[in-house]
């Protein structure tokens, strides 16, 4: 074969351009949950004195809507719960919307227990059933899944071994817990946690749970009478968290830590973040460590997920917001598959600009995981 005929049949097709842009510019969702057939699947890695104890978890009186917690779609065909079968989610969820990247997020509630090595055999089995399913070969050949190292973040310092022990898998990208803490999360009781993070350059992503529910404390000033209240107010403890971190000087002691702040809305940061920098201004004094407006400190460290993604009747006072927020820079997509108020990549957000498209939907997470 000729210099030149090799080169026509190395030359790709408008087509096959067409399909690698296309693959190039997949949406990376940032929150997706695998949901268990079973808890005989997670009770398998559970060592016998846990096994007959464990009936799987919740969050108690506010899980899941009055009707259904799930799509009722996302339900298998060949049965099994919502978002139990890797199969079938990519159908419906990748290929339909072109997301190139899962995230998962398992939610195995393990801290809500006042016995804290449960809490621990809980989030261990949950990284071995996800380890052997989701992103082993068998379900993962083309590594579309990432996943999250669960931990129990009541105990810190099992938490961080938890961490150590499945860094090096390359598809777990990042560290998650629960919002629900009996300490902020700028608390010192969390740096083996935030050490351990640094250590391997891995996010911690904080995820609504368990607020209220066992040992953990609530954000509010007392519990919520009806759902709508609980999911309404679950972004208040995201922003407690956040403003602990951004206080207690989080991110000067550990430089190299990355925050995520998943399913808690988003475009609260704003005028959180005006008040954070005005009382700063004033009491900076108190807070030495901080060395620069706390909001400063957002673009080298935290991101936050759209869902769920809070819409104005007026499209144009939602792109204000956008700009104010520098989404450009923080803003991750994300659907909450398989959950009720699933956000559909297609109409949860009006016409963006290509570049603001972009950044939102795979840059900033491709950025941020290094993916």
């Amino acid at each position: 074969m000729s210099v030149n005929e090799q080169a026509a049949v190395d030359e790709p097709s408008d087509t096959s351009r067409a399909a690698r842009k296309k693959v190039k510019h997949g949406i990376i969702d940032c929150d997706v949950h695998p949901i268990p057939k079973s808890m005989d699947q997670i009770r398998q890695y559970l060592p016998k004195f846990w096994k007959e104890r464990f009936r799987g978890g919740g969050r108690g009186l506010f899980y899941g809507n009055p009707s259904h917690g799930m799509r009722q779609d996302s339900i298998p065909p060949d049965g099994g719960p919502a978002g139990s079968d890797p199969g079938f989610m990519r159908k419906q969820l990748l290929e339909a919307n072109n997301i190139k990247t899962a995230i998962l997020i398992p939610r195995e509630n393990s801290c809500q227990f006042p016995d804290l090595d449960y809490g621990n055999a809980i989030a261990s089995a949950y990284n071995e059933w996800i380890a052997d399913t989701w992103i082993g070969p068998g379900d993962n050949h083309d590594g579309i899944f990432k996943s999250s190292i669960v931990i129990n973040h009541s105990d810190p310092a099992s938490a961080a071994k938890e961490i150590d022990r499945w860094a090096g898998h390359k598809h777990f990208i990042q560290v998650t817990t629960d919002s629900g803490a009996r300490f902020l999360m700028g608390h010192r009781n969390f740096h083996p946690i935030f050490e351990a993070c640094s250590r391997h350059h891995l996010p911690l992503a904080l995820h609504p749970g368990l607020d209220g529910i066992g040992i953990n404390i609530l954000p509010s000033p007392g519990n919520p009478s009806h759902y709508i209240e609980w999911h309404t107010c679950m972004s208040l403890s995201f922003q407690a968290h956040l403003v602990s971190l951004l206080t207690e000087g989080t991110f000067e002691r550990f430089p190299d830590l990355r925050i995520v702040l998943v399913e808690g809305s988003s475009t609260w940061l704003v005028p959180l973040m005006w008040r954070l920098d005005m009382e700063y201004k004033a009491l900076r004094h108190e807070i030495p460590w901080v060395k620069k407006m706390p909001s400063e400190y957002l673009r080298d460290h935290v991101r936050i997920t759209s869902q769920p993604l809070e819409r104005p009747g007026n499209d144009e006072d939602f792109m204000d917001m956008l700009r104010m927020m520098d989404a450009e820079h923080l803003l991750m997509f994300s659907s909450d598959y398989p959950h009720w108020d699933f956000d559909n990549p297609k109409s949860a957000f009006p016409k963006l600009p290509e570049k603001l498209y972009n950044r939102i939907f795979f840059e900033n997470a491709e950025e941020f995981y290094g993916l």
